[in-house]
């Protein structure tokens, strides 16, 4: 028979690795109700940031894509939005827990991260997850983007995700999934530099301070500090995302941005600085609320789960 120590630690490893399992599986369930609720502000920030007239506003964009495609009009892009979430959302939260509790495992005192560890931990596990879900994150983009040329009478370039999967790969190469990746990644690293380590650090605050106990109130207060955060260090950079990704060759083999930081240089000397924070309150009006769906509907879930809170 094995020792009992070595009983106990193979135990302790199954044990984790279940959980591990039941995290990824309650991330993308909370994202997907998350996504699905928000979708409609995503959709109108991403076709404001493509805009270049500086007049244009979220409100004057939603209505013209209610007018010209109908109501459902709002959720074109959804299905590849919800199979982004599907390998982005489960990776970055369940890499940057196993990250913070390492880490803090092995300080061997008991204690908590400081919020600029928590800030590294997360924008690392942003990277990862972003890389995995560029692909998705492209198509998305891609078929948002196509509801402009419908509303101007012209034919959409895709037809749904997999047409667009098919058509990009054959048109651009295999390694066209992954274009925009590096202004993709730039943002994620930001977003969740400010969304994982603030909505950690603005939780376990209110609960210490005992503003509030472990509960949703605790989660919506903090969810909403993390979006804001998050929000305004992630938008000059989603801007870019959205115009690199949306770009594709011409005819003529033209494209209008050589690279991100190219994006960035002609956005600000044409639209000017505040460009770079168009769709801003789209963006936070958004992440506010799919915040506070996924964080809430998440720790409800690990509760019943029989999992501790985040």
């Amino acid at each position: 028979m094995k020792p009992s120590g070595e009983e106990e630690e193979e135990e302790g490893q199954f044990r984790a690795h279940k959980n591990t399992h039941v995290k990824l599986m309650l991330t993308s369930l909370s994202a997907m109700a998350a996504e699905t609720s928000t979708f409609p502000i995503d959709l109108t920030k991403t076709r404001l940031q493509l805009e270049s007239r500086s007049r244009t506003n979220a409100f004057r964009v939603a209505t013209e894509i209610v007018r010209e495609q109908g109501p459902l009009g709002l959720y074109k892009g959804l299905s590849p939005a919800i199979i982004r979430h599907l390998f982005y959302t489960p990776v970055r939260i369940v890499a940057y827990e196993n990250l913070r509790n390492a880490v803090v495992s092995a300080n061997g005192d008991g204690g908590s991260l400081s919020l600029s560890a928590k800030a590294l931990a997360g924008g690392f596990s942003g990277v990862i997850a972003q890389v995995v879900a560029s692909p998705a994150d492209l198509v998305k983009v891609r078929m948002q983007a196509d509801g402009r040329l419908v509303s101007q009478g012209l034919q959409p370039r895709y037809s749904g995700p997999l047409d667009a999967l098919n058509k990009i790969v054959r048109t651009e190469g295999f390694g066209g999934l992954w274009k925009g990746v590096f202004p993709n990644v730039q943002r994620a690293f930001l977003v969740n530099m400010g969304e994982l380590a603030c909505y950690d650090h603005a939780k376990r605050f209110v609960i210490q301070n005992q503003i509030a106990n472990d509960n949703i109130y605790a989660h919506t207060l903090a969810s909403i500090m993390s979006g804001l955060s998050a929000t305004t260090l992630s938008c000059p950079a989603d801007v870019v995302k959205t115009r690199m990704m949306n770009q594709a060759a011409g005819k003529e083999g033209k494209i209008i941005y050589n690279s991100s930081y190219d994006c960035l240089v002609t956005t600000v000397r044409i639209e000017g600085l505040r460009a770079l924070w168009k769709g801003f309150f789209p963006t936070w009006a958004r992440l506010g609320p799919w915040q506070f769906v996924f964080w809430v509907s998440y720790e409800k879930l690990r509760q019943i789960a029989g999992l501790s809170s985040f």
